[in-house]
């Protein structure tokens, strides 16, 4: 039996998020950021870099990763974490796309459970 419970969230549609960019979405005390790739690639991440907790979401997007504006950390926005010689990682979530409309996967952690 599975002590989780997901719910999908419908959080807004692919043209919401810019291309290389990123959008936030509050739940509860969490902030999630929502990327896009130039690919049409949708990932979510908490918005938070794990070396000094910049905003992920403010960050420059390239190569299925993102760049921190604080400290030029690189992170996998599909498993969150640091890349080269850096460590540390960031929450991620399952996202996924019904047409053109983003579905956010909470209660479940990605890496349990990717929804893609």
């Amino acid at each position: 039996m599975n002590a989780f419970t997901k719910t999908w969230l419908s959080i807004g549609t692919l043209s919401d998020i810019p291309l290389r960019g990123a959008r936030c979405v509050k739940h509860g005390d969490l902030t999630i950021a929502i990327f896009r790739t130039t690919d049409n690639q949708i990932y979510a991440l908490e918005d938070r870099c794990p070396h000094r907790n910049g905003p992920l979401s403010q960050g420059i997007v390239h190569d299925g990763c993102v760049t921190c504006p604080l400290h030029n950390w690189v992170i996998s926005l599909e498993t969150g974490k640091a890349a080269g010689a850096d460590e540390g990682a960031t929450r991620t979530f399952p996202v996924k796309l019904d047409g053109t409309i983003i579905l956010l996967g909470i209660g479940l952690a990605a890496d349990a459970e990717s929804g893609r």
